[in-house]
């Protein structure tokens, strides 16, 4: 009994100091996300004011003092320098009176109109493009990997002459990922800037990819669009040389109708080109094509803006986002001529913007947070890719970062997918994530598609820096699979990269808010941390990111 009061003291004794002791402080909740502040500023970069988002076009300082204001609004500071942008020396080529692809050595010669037919377009730096009587050669997928034993150039000569190529890699129809180049998923061999890129180290003088809606991942009208307007490319000594002098697109029955003319059949040499030592087809043909180019060089611009670290100020997280779009393109039934790119992507700058007011708001981090808007992605991912050749902030000390690019409107969702699949050790940072905001991760959805090298993440990747490129998955709160499948659908074939991808004021907030919760956690971890992730041994990356880092501390 004794004990027992003894017991009955002690509780009490506690309780009461438990009482008079002050509570343990709660974990502060992170900042809010500020919708108000993103519906505005995705409402001015997709209003028909700034035309679409063209760079160096006369849109572009509104565009740039647009995003700056609110850098400066957030409490970033200038990221280069002490300046906020980044100067990038572009290009414009305008293609005008372009000819006719005109294709003889037939009894009677073929005509296909430029635009509805074919397009095409000169990465060289010339006041006029012609290619006369160059002989036609069917090149499969135009791939040319050694480390596989690959060569569908094997045993040709293409100087002077034309490739036509097939888009995507040669098992993209796979259900799996087996496959050589990765089955379903497409590799970078599948993408068009690779073919165009091998057609010229091979030497030849023009490069014709067979457009087909499904391995292309985009129909005609996505091609029509983007190659019928001024093209952009970053400056170069030689003022491209280097390239073919017209890369471009025809469509499916027209290069069905080319090589019949050859008297090939496009399905059955695109059968055979699957198979591992495939020969180049000589199609016994010749096209001519022809068109002048207006050019224009002018400077186009990233934006920059920094939130110090406190520990480790020279450690750097990269936050990115591409600013501009298509400018004024192929005018749709309404005669609207704007590609305004409200989700693709004033959503994803906006993003950035909300990402740094709430950064800023929760303090700085143990390393530096960098928060950067790069032009010319939808010309190749050039802004990216300028950065990233010359980096404000070295690479070697970029920990890596988080692109962000078209966040669509359509709600919730209970599934993420890391693009481009399980690369790096930003998996495990991933999971962990989702796992602490009861999410589950995907499968990436159409990894035919290719959207790991579409973006701007890319660019970073290519020289050893891993980036996070992840995509809110089609498993709807409302809905489910069905409703979101259907709405990717939607935006693709009715709203990507037309004049109809425009904001309104209808627009559901809750799966945007979703993402940018998740992208600045990602980035926020990354930030706070003290590790170094890394490509895994046997990722393409993984050799140049450790050659970056040889001889520093950390991983």
């Amino acid at each position: 009994m004794k004990t027992s009061i003894r017991l009955a003291g002690i509780a009490a004794l506690g309780l009461a100091l438990a009482s008079a002791a002050p509570a343990a402080p709660k974990k502060a909740a992170p900042p809010q996300i500020d919708v108000k502040l993103m519906r505005a500023m995705i409402q001015r970069l997709a209003s028909d004011e700034l035309e679409g988002r063209a760079p160096s076009s006369p849109a572009e300082p509104k565009v740039l003092n647009a995003i700056i204001a609110q850098f400066k609004a957030a409490g970033l500071k200038p990221g280069n320098k002490g300046l906020w942008l980044q100067a990038v020396p572009t290009v414009e080529i305008t293609a005008a009176n372009n000819s006719a692809l005109t294709v003889t050595g037939t009894a009677a010669p073929l005509s296909f109109k430029f635009g509805s037919d074919y397009v095409a377009a000169s990465y060289r730096v010339t006041p006029k493009t012609e290619i006369k009587d160059a002989e036609l050669v069917f090149v499969g997928y135009g791939i040319n990997a050694p480390e596989l034993g690959w060569n569908d150039y094997a045993g040709l000569d293409m100087k002077g002459k034309i490739a036509v190529i097939l888009i995507n890699d040669p098992d993209y129809a796979m259900e799996t990922q087996d496959g050589p180049f990765k089955g379903r998923r497409m590799t970078y061999y599948g993408r068009w800037t690779y073919k165009y890129e091998e057609a010229a180290r091979q030497g030849a003088a023009g490069a014709l990819i067979v457009h087909d809606t499904f391995p292309a991942a985009y129909g005609w009208n996505v091609v029509n669009s983007s190659w019928t307007g001024a093209q952009y490319f970053v400056q170069s000594a030689n003022n491209g040389a280097n390239n073919t002098l017209a890369n471009g697109w025809i469509q499916k029955p027209v290069a069905e109708a080319i090589l019949g003319a050859g008297g090939q059949n496009l399905g059955a040499l695109s059968e055979a080109a699957k198979q591992k030592g495939f020969k180049p087809v000589p199609l016994g043909l010749k096209a001519s094509l022809s068109f002048d180019n207006a050019v224009r060089k002018s400077m186009s611009h990233n934006v920059i803006g920094i939130l110090p670290g406190k520990q480790a100020p020279n450690e750097y997280v990269l936050y990115s986002a591409h600013w501009d779009h298509l400018g004024r393109c192929t005018p749709d039934v309404r005669g609207d001529d704007i590609c305004n790119g409200a989700a693709d992507n004033a959503t994803g700058v906006a993003a950035l913007a909300a990402i740094a007011k709430a950064s800023v708001q929760a303090g700085p981090a143990r390393r530096s947070q960098v928060f950067l808007a790069v032009t010319l992605e939808e010309s190749g991912l050039l802004g990216s890719k300028f950065y990233a050749e010359n980096p404000v902030y070295p690479l070697r000390a970029t920990v890596g970062g988080v692109n962000m690019d078209n966040l669509p409107p359509i709600g919730r969702a209970r599934d993420y997918a890391m693009s481009g699949g399980d690369k790096s050790e930003l998996t495990a940072l991933f999971r962990k994530a989702l796992a602490a905001r009861g999410l589950k991760e995907s499968p990436e959805d159409h990894p035919e598609h290719g959207y790991y090298y579409r973006s701007d993440h890319f660019p970073f990747a290519k020289l050893g820096v891993p980036m996070y490129y992840v995509k809110r998955g089609n498993e709807l709160v409302d809905g489910g699979s069905a409703a979101g499948a259907a709405a990717s659908e939607d935006y693709r074939k009715n709203r990507y990269h037309q004049p109809s991808d425009e904001y309104s004021s209808k627009w559901d907030f809750s799966g945007i808010v979703q993402d940018v919760e998740l992208y600045m956690a990602l980035g926020r971890d990354l930030a706070m941390g003290k590790t170094w992730p890394n490509w895994y041994a046997t990722d393409e990356f993984r050799a140049i990111r450790d050659q970056s880092r040889a001889g520093l501390k950390g991983k």
